[in-house]
C-alpha cells in the first residue's frame, strides 16, 4: 500500500482578523495558502467586504471531520471565548497600538 501524500492530507482551521473593523472570521480550508490569498483578493464573498485580513491563528488536522468540527466549536460562543483567551496578548497589543 502506498504512503498517503501528507500535503494532501492536512486540513486547517484558521482565524483571520478584519483590519477594517477587528472582527473576527473563521474558516476552514485543506489549502491555507490558497485561501488566504482568496480572502485578500476579495474571492471569498463571505470576507470580500471587510478586508484587509491578517491571519493571527490556524491548527492543522489530519482528519477532515476533526477540522470541520473544531470550527464549529469555534463558531459558537464558547470557541470564541476560548479565542479571545487563547490571542488575549496579541489582542490587547492590538488593542494598545489603535487607541494610542
Amino acid at each position: 500500500m502506498p504512503e498517503p501524500d501528507i500535503k494532501n492530507a492536512v486540513f486547517y482551521v484558521y482565524v483571520l482578523r478584519s483590519e477594517t473593523d477587528a472582527g473576527f472570521y473563521i474558516g476552514f480550508s485543506s489549502n491555507l495558502t490558497k485561501r488566504l490569498r482568496d480572502h485578500e483578493s476579495g474571492a471569498a464573498f463571505a470576507t470580500s467586504y471587510r478586508g484587509p485580513w491578517k491571519l493571527i491563528y490556524y491548527e492543522a488536522y489530519l482528519d477532515r471531520d476533526d477540522a470541520l468540527g473544531r470550527e464549529r466549536y469555534l463558531k459558537s460562543g464558547s470557541g470564541r471565548r476560548f479565542l479571545k483567551s487563547q490571542l488575549s496578548s496579541y489582542l490587547e497589543k492590538k488593542s494598545a497600538q489603535i487607541t494610542a
